[in-house]
């Protein structure tokens, strides 16, 4: 195991002491249960999860951790009134599980409907021990404090609530019956300066963070994106990259921020078996992505990953005229997603906007390795 995952002699010899010490008096048979010794192991700070997984393949683990989700449910159900948090939790599992004539929600919209719903529900426990007791014009004030998408979210998942109570006869009647969610209105998205390309740019200091920026700010690519590409992904010798399943030309910027940071993965970590284009010090010892919050780390950015994604795209709906064909065309858009972009570019240009964009100077590109005529994208 250490040598196919590129393990180094301190993770190697942690394991084995690890393993000593779980198996010094084992008998044939038996079960050794988590909960024996992750808290040794979480004082010792050594992995549990390289532990995990060896008894796991020796068939000798008793997993009797609660689920991940169970725990994260109590924890926002607290501070609610007992019923009102029984009752909120049935709800939760008939999303997540499904039910008569329901499909099963994915974990995280499940999570989001809760999350939309909790202070509302927090804010009536304070004064109702029920759900039944909560009335029409609670949930109209409630709504009133909101506006945007945080209104739509709130009442869409109000009303998943009061549906599934009344179908399941918690309550008489819905309180949120016949209140529209009314017409949403899309932000319009401005340019970024060339003053906050630069201080993103500047703020990259690392190898990863930079080719992370170069990705989302030249090649239009998602965190989510960015994390799932493989090393057959690029083709230096052919100046290629694909993301997402569609195949780009490397720029000179990119291709040399990636140069740059494939020599800094093999001198950090030569013997990794993990095929992912970027590894952390956690996701080089196995064979998944780096995590959604490594990517989020970049958010000390002065322009976050997809703030500089989103600005790119549009760059290009205004450089092409707002025209939906060619954005579909060039980042794989889906047809309601590039006449978004095209609606948004056609307002800047009506408004003056991109006049302002264009009058703007190229923006250079600092930092280690990037020489003093690298550019980002066509500015």
């Amino acid at each position: 195991m250490a040598e196919t995952r590129g393990f180094d002699d301190r993770v190697h010899r942690e394991l084995n002491r690890n393993l000593v010490a779980l198996l010094a008096g084992y008998a044939e048979g038996e079960a050794i249960r988590v909960s024996d010794f992750r808290h040794i192991l979480a004082t010792r700070g050594a992995s549990q999860a390289h532990t995990i997984e060896v008894l796991t393949a020796m068939g000798i683990l008793a997993d009797d951790r609660p689920p991940a989700f169970d725990t994260w449910l109590a924890s926002r159900l607290g501070g609610l009134a007992p019923a009102i948090a029984a009752q909120a939790r049935r709800w939760v599992l008939v999303l997540r599980d499904a039910g008569p004539r329901r499909h099963p929600r994915k974990p995280a919209t499940t999570a989001a409907y809760l999350n939309a719903v909790r202070p509302a529900l927090l804010a009536w426990s304070a004064g109702h021990d029920h759900l039944r007791e909560v009335t029409r014009e609670e949930v109209l004030t409630y709504l009133d404090g909101l506006r945007g998408d945080a209104r739509i979210a709130a009442l869409v998942a109000l009303r998943s609530l009061f549906t599934w109570a009344r179908r399941d006869g918690v309550i008489f009647a819905s309180p949120c019956t016949r209140i529209r969610v009314g017409a949403r209105t899309l932000p319009v998205w401005q340019p970024l300066t060339a003053g906050q390309i630069t201080s993103a740019v500047q703020a990259a200091t690392t190898p990863q963070a930079r080719l992370c920026v170069a990705l989302a700010a030249i090649h239009a690519a998602r965190p989510g994106q960015i994390r799932a590409l493989q090393l057959d992904d690029t083709d230096l010798g052919n100046s290629r990259i694909t993301i997402a399943g569609r195949t780009r030309p490397l720029d000179d910027l990119t291709r040399r921020l990636l140069t740059e940071w494939l020599d800094h993965r093999r001198a950090r970590w030569p013997h990794t078996a993990n095929r992912h284009l970027l590894v952390s010090k956690h996701s080089a010892l196995g064979t998944g992505p780096v995590s959604a919050p490594w990517t989020r780390n970049q958010r000390g950015l002065p322009a976050t990953l997809d703030r500089l994604r989103i600005d790119r795209q549009l760059e290009e709906a205004l450089a092409c005229d707002a025209d939906p064909l060619h954005l579909a065309a060039v980042f794989g858009m889906d047809t309601s997603t590039a006449i978004r972009y095209a609606t948004n570019a056609r307002h800047l240009l009506e408004h003056g906007h991109a006049a302002r964009l264009s009058a703007s100077p190229p923006t250079q590109v600092p930092g280690p390795g990037i020489t003093g005529d690298g550019y980002l994208g066509s500015r």
